[in-house]
């Protein structure tokens, strides 16, 4: 297959109803992200009993193995053949099993400590991979509804904002809900009605998502696809398109910020709890400030994309974020976080965690955005349109730095010698400067590292623009610049 017999879709502006229908799927991945990196450590810890480093590890393991899927999945739905093209299926077929996974995962059986490692390990492995043939393909559509370089983003902020919505809601649920006992967030009892909560939405989301896109999307490639021939064949197609040069510089950079995720979505309630010794009203209150940063992310980032362009403005998002986050844990190492010695201001804290939230938002956006033009780049150099695996190859990076910054969490903790069934306001002044120490740290290095390598990204919009054109000229049989015919 040609570059000449591939178009890229049009540089339009899409209607808002389809913005929103298509960011509605993304409901299911913040869902399994909130439980992931904010309960799920605490809950095989606190409630179920096992070691915070062997858990840490264990969902490590569980990430990364899971991770290997996704390259697969991705080439999967670029390769789909159906009557309704390349993504509805796969929309369609995993919400249930997905979220069956889901309550499993979240009830293991009375067994030895081993078993239930494996439990967690085989769970997680399951319910990732399930949430993958959702996303995968629902972030696939993005690069083929439009090519246009700004609309992207506005696309990509509606699926973040979705996203950030759906766990927030959970989290929401869990706070003021499911965990309002005298028992907090270590009451068994609470995990089922948050699981199926869970499971309610994310299925939910992905299956009104697919039928509301359903109009736009399914359009039969029964003819257009070429089948399947050789395994060699899918490895060489695989590898040719993941070597592109802007997906590499791409990913390594985004490794280090979804480290730095999983380390401090893992250490959230650990930090809510006992560092900040925020109360119950406290932590809802939390949760409204983090929609309010997903509500400012959303009106920001179009600007300052405009501004920066999207890798300029990406850095410079993420430097704000690293510095104030990081910030805050410094101040109050050195005693001079207001409201010290006594329980920490949590308004100081919640304005601090309102900007740096904020921005660090905007940079994930821009990186999703940043992802899908580089799907016209490889187009160029391959001839083919590889949405779904580029995308997976985003999330495969995602989720093996993700369990890594999970495993990084639970060294801290094991570092900083956190206690097992501790009581907020009980655990001692060494401990908590152990811990905000070893996070502010690693936070602050490889956040850093991450922004040192994403200056290395090529694709600006004059870039993009310009590879349009000459993909379009390609697909019509056009002469290029030099007057030679593709």
């Amino acid at each position: 297959m040609s570059a000449a017999s591939v178009a890229a879709p049009k540089a339009e502006r899409l209607p808002v109803w389809l913005k929103v229908t298509h960011g509605l799927g993304s409901i299911a991945y913040g869902v399994k992200d909130n439980g992931f990196s904010t309960f799920l450590l605490l809950f095989y810890n606190q409630v179920v009993g096992l070691d915070a480093g062997i858990v840490g590890t264990a969902i490590m393991v569980a990430l990364i193995a899971d991770a290997f899927v996704d390259p697969v999945i991705g080439e999967l739905t670029d390769r789909t053949r159906s009557r309704w093209g390349r993504r509805l299926p796969w929309l369609y077929g995993a919400p249930i099993p997905l979220a069956i996974a889901w309550m499993l995962l979240w009830s293991p059986p009375e067994m030895s400590d081993a078993m239930t490692v494996a439990w967690l390990i085989g769970f997680a492995i399951i319910v990732r991979s399930l949430v993958s043939m959702c996303e995968v393909p629902s972030v696939a559509i993005v690069p083929e509804l439009t090519a246009d370089y700004d609309e992207r983003t506005i696309v990509m902020r509606y699926r973040y904002l979705f996203g950030w919505g759906g766990g927030l809601l959970i989290l929401l649920l869990a706070y003021g809900a499911f965990f309002g006992g005298p028992k907090g967030l270590v009451d068994p009892d609470g995990y089922f009605p948050y699981a199926l909560a869970g499971a309610l939405m994310m299925a939910g989301a992905v299956m009104i998502s697919a039928a509301g896109q359903h109009s736009r999307i399914a359009v039969s490639n029964l003819a257009d696809v070429k089948p399947v021939t050789t395994l060699r064949q899918v490895l060489r197609d695989m590898g040719d398109t993941l070597s592109n040069r802007a997906f590499l510089w791409l990913t390594f950079a985004a490794l280090f910020g979804f480290i730095n995720q999983g380390i401090t979505f893992s250490m959230t309630n650990y930090l809510l709890g006992f560092f900040w010794q925020l109360n119950q009203g406290e932590m809802i209150a939390y949760v409204f400030l983090l929609f309010g940063t997903m509500i400012a992310a959303f009106l920001l980032v179009a600007p300052i994309s405009a501004w920066l362009g999207k890798r300029d403005g990406a850095i410079l998002a993420g430097a704000i974020a690293l510095l104030v986050n990081c910030g805050m844990y410094f101040a109050w190492i050195q005693g001079v976080f207001p409201g010290l010695p006594g329980k920490p201001s949590a308004t100081a804290m919640f304005a601090l965690v309102f900007v740096a939230n904020t921005f660090s938002i905007i940079l994930m956006i821009l990186s999703s955005s940043m992802m899908a033009d580089v799907v016209e780049a490889s187009q160029g150099e391959t001839g083919r349109r590889s949405e779904g695996l580029f995308f997976a190859g985003y999330f495969f990076m995602q989720k093996c730095a993700t369990g890594i910054g999970i495993f990084f969490a639970g060294q801290i903790l094991s570092f900083a010698a956190f206690p097992a069934n501790a009581k907020p306001g009980e655990v001692g002044g060494t401990v908590l400067g152990d811990l905000a120490l070893g996070y502010a740290l690693a936070v602050l290095v490889i956040g850093t590292l991450g922004l040192i390598v994403m200056r290395k990204f090529p694709i600006s919009r004059a870039d993009h623009e310009a590879r349009l054109a000459l993909l379009d000229d390609a697909a019509r049989g056009e002469p290029d610049a030099t007057g030679a015919h593709p």
